[in-house]
């Protein structure tokens, strides 16, 4: 079994991540800065460490990776402003491998993102495809993962959808032609811990995606469907969406913005499909998101249960 440091590990992929790491018998260490609130959902599982710490720390980070086997990086922010896209997704990438360089620690997993681009239309893109770059370019045994839009019970995608259509009498839609490839949230973790153990991985790109293409629209309408909402689904204009994230960019947490807007400005696919070298075939959407969508929580965990075991 190998020793793990899993950065960026408290979110909604991570969490799920840890879980299936910790289950398979692996020393896991995970970094957070809010430990006390991730007491109930990480600490009870096997092997797991949850430390306080802060990753920006160049001592913190020095320390985390001293020893590890593998070092995971799941970091990634989809708001914000040039110069933190640059420190969540380049900076701390380039600090992460200059590290591991100094200490041997030659194994990396590196979360990117399906449109990941130097040259993409929004800073989200941008950062993420520069990320890649430094991980080319290193000495390290790496493995880049490429995700479309990542489904699962704790979501911020059908989820919230769903939220909205429950709140709205209409549902007013940017982006609504542009296509995705959602991948459910156990195909990814399942991918990551592929990566912990198989060489043949090594220097690979994977695209991880869902075996079928869906327009933003459709996928709306699936939600709808699923929970028994009938909403009117609303097309926005370019410049009237502008003036929607603008307006949204005045709550606390805008599920919105100027960036997220460029970033639609492309198809989130794969044609090619799901990464062969994986050798398995990912879980349609409709297999699972009627289960939580609808709350039947006992069938959802089940298959995830079942996920854990593949």
């Amino acid at each position: 079994m190998s020793k793990i440091l899993l950065i960026g590990g408290s979110g909604f992929i991570g969490k799920q991540l840890a879980a299936r790491l910790a289950k398979a018998g692996h020393a896991v260490t995970l970094p957070t800065r809010h430990k006390e609130n991730k007491r109930e959902d990480l600490l009870p599982l096997p092997f797991l460490r949850l430390v306080s710490a802060d990753i920006n720390e160049d001592a913190t980070l020095t320390r985390l990776i001293a020893g590890q086997d593998v070092v995971i990086n799941l970091v990634g922010i989809l708001q914000g402003n040039e110069a933190s896209f640059k420190k969540a997704h380049v900076t701390l990438t380039e600090r992460i491998i200059a590290e591991c360089t100094a200490q041997n620690v030659n194994r990396y997993l590196h979360m990117s993102a399906l449109g990941a681009d130097i040259y993409g239309p929004s800073m989200y893109q941008r950062s993420k495809g520069e990320a890649e770059t430094r991980v080319k370019a290193s000495v390290l045994d790496w493995t880049i993962y490429r995700p479309s839009v990542v489904f699962g019970q704790e979501d911020q995608f059908l989820n919230l959808f769903a939220s909205l259509l429950k709140m709205a009498p209409f549902v007013p839609l940017a982006g609504a032609e542009t296509r995705f490839q959602p991948v459910w949230v156990q195909d990814v973790t399942r991918a990551f811990a592929a990566g912990v153990t198989d060489k043949t991985l090594i220097g690979k790109t994977l695209s991880l995606v869902g075996p079928k293409i869906y327009t933003l629209k459709e996928l709306v309408a699936y939600t709808a469907q699923t929970i028994g909402i009938c909403r009117p689904i609303i097309s926005l204009p370019n410049f009237l969406a502008r003036v929607q994230a603008s307006v949204m960019s005045l709550l606390p947490n805008p599920p919105l913005s100027h960036d997220n807007l460029d970033s639609l400005r492309v198809d989130n696919i794969d044609a090619a499909g799901f990464a062969p070298e994986l050798g398995w075939q990912p879980t349609a959407l409709e297999a699972i998101a009627p289960l939580y969508l609808a709350g039947k929580q006992q069938r959802y965990n089940q298959l995830r249960s079942q996920a854990h075991r593949n």
